[in-house]
């Protein structure tokens, strides 16, 4: 008699259609239970799957580490599949884009060591493969039940971050808590969004502040989605739901390349509307103020602008445009807001936008009518010298195509650091209203002659005298175009007309910078 021998190869290859049906249903089981929510949503009005399909394209989504399990057992020892962070990539327009969503019902949104693993080879695929990636922040913070393992993966997705940083695209959006330590990790991102009433983001919540310091406020006050936009400009966009703000994401995706080695997106040249109203935009007395932005929308395609901290600094514009159908970066001091005049808030808030634009190949296209650096004790005391130096650094870092135009005043330092020759700008042009000197006329006036003032019978006649002088001589644009600082004084109907021109002429710039690990930016 011959006994049968069986192998663990014979084995499978004899399993029965019943025993797979067994197994692939027993997959769909394991698949339903890592899809469901691990409760009932706490916050917001999506939950962490809804908001990856609201942002990507229908029916685009991969996910990745779905069958990960918490380290930590909850109550009854259920250590849940996916850890609290759904992670994977898709599509946005057709484009490539990792993503990953926290998610409130499992452990809070808390993160945990599986929690961070997730996150952390997800930023690795994004870098590898070269694509954007988007954050859905919703997070109680650190997971106090895991211990030191939760700081280190915090750790290491900040690196990660720094990494990628001036490589992909990083976007983040607050759609609840954002607090402690997962803080850290947007702001070390390129952008954020937040979500009226809906998002928080700080350091230490308000229980704590009150217990260690006596200060009594709300989150809302402390770290709220405005508090963020206007007061200290952890925030760039300040979204009225969650639909609006991943709509918000998917329109700063449309201006941004995939990665540092690609030219961002190019689109079918938008309208401008006829601008021979613009000859006449400027006021004659430098006291009157008008609206920078009516001055933007007649340049670029459209009239459509992305403004980035549109409520922080108000007194300069950061916004995303497109000219030809080709992405830009817009920066102009914005006249009726303290004149336009750069503080540190302003000056640290271009400067960011300055470097993000550079890092990503996206020209710069600069409005000039500054009145210089805002004086005053709380300024010098605030450091208005090294933040306000942040823009002359960028300006001078940036290799991209830079354009400038001075519209009416650019007096002193505010010449120099608003996209001058002198920083590196490409193509300077400057409209007839344009006033380029050391200051004002009033206070060149004052300073220049003093003696004469206090001795004259009739100091009031003879200071609008000098004035008007001094503002024929030296308050024009042609003493600076006789040396070459600017290129060609235009009229103001003129200038989309002048900058596509220049951007055509500059798609080939190349500027090579000295070899070196990376400059010293007074931060």
């Amino acid at each position: 008699m011959t006994t049968e021998v069986t192998t663990p190869q014979a084995a499978e290859t004899a399993c029965t259609p019943d025993r797979t049906v067994d197994r692939v249903a027993d997959l769909e089981r394991r698949r339903a239970t890592a899809v469901a929510p691990g409760g009932a949503r706490r916050r917001g009005e999506f939950g962490a799957r809804e908001r990856i399909d609201r942002l990507l394209d229908a029916g685009s989504f991969t996910e990745t580490g779905q069958f990960v399990r918490a380290r930590f057992a909850e109550g009854g020892g259920h250590r849940p599949y996916g850890d609290g962070v759904v992670t994977g990539h898709g599509t946005v327009d057709g484009r490539p884009v990792c993503v990953f969503a926290q998610d409130s019902t499992v452990f809070g949104g808390s993160m945990g060591e599986a929690f961070g693993e997730k996150t952390v080879a997800l930023m690795d695929l994004a870098l590898k493969t070269g694509c954007p990636v988007v954050g859905l922040n919703d997070s109680g913070g650190a997971r106090i039940q895991e211990g030191v393992a939760s700081l280190a993966l915090y750790a290491e997705l900040v690196r990660r971050n720094v990494q990628a940083s001036g490589v992909i695209p990083q976007l983040s959006v607050v759609l609840g808590p954002c607090a402690g330590g997962a803080a850290y990790s947007p702001a070390i991102t390129d952008f954020t969004v937040m979500v009226d009433g809906a998002s928080h983001m700080f350091v230490t919540g308000p229980d704590v502040i009150e217990a260690v310091t006596g200060e009594r406020t709300t989150a809302e006050d402390l770290g709220g989605a405005r508090a963020s936009n206007a007061v200290n400009g952890n925030a760039h966009f300040l979204a009225a739901d969650e639909g609006d703000a991943l709509e918000t994401v998917r329109e700063l995706l449309s201006y941004l390349p995939a990665n540092n080695l690609e030219r961002p997106p190019e689109y079918a040249p938008g309208s401008a509307p006829a601008a021979d109203w613009l000859d006449e935009v400027v006021p004659d007395r430098l006291g009157q103020v008008y609206d920078m932005r009516d001055i933007l929308r007649a340049v670029v395609d459209d009239g459509e602008l992305l403004h980035v901290q549109e409520l922080f600094a108000p007194n300069i514009i950061c916004a995303l445009a497109r000219v030809e159908g080709r992405s830009v970066g817009v920066v102009a001091n914005q006249p009726l807001h303290s004149a336009g005049v750069l503080d540190i808030d302003a000056s640290e808030k271009a400067a960011r936008f300055v470097r993000f634009c550079d890092a990503f190949g996206i020209p710069l296209l600069t409005f000039a009518d500054v009145p210089g650096y805002l004086s005053g004790v709380r300024q010098e005391r605030g450091g208005i010298i090294r933040r306000g130096a942040k823009l002359l650094y960028a300006y001078a870092e940036a290799t991209v195509p830079k354009v400038t135009v001075v519209v009416r005043k650019a007096y002193g330092g505010g010449y120099a650091v608003m996209g001058s020759k002198h920083l590196g700008a490409d193509v300077n042009l400057a409209w007839p209203t344009a006033r380029i000197a050391v200051m004002g006329a009033e206070g060149a006036v004052g300073v220049l002659h003093r003696r004469e003032l206090a001795a004259a019978d009739d100091p009031e006649a003879l200071r609008a005298r000098l004035v008007a002088t001094y503002e024929s001589t030296y308050g024009t644009p042609y003493l600076a175009a006789e040396r070459g600082y600017v290129d060609a004084v235009i009229a103001p109907r003129e200038t989309r007309a002048h900058i596509c021109r220049a951007l055509r002429a500059l798609r080939g710039k190349r500027a090579p910078m000295p070899q070196r690990r990376h400059g010293n930016i007074p931060l």
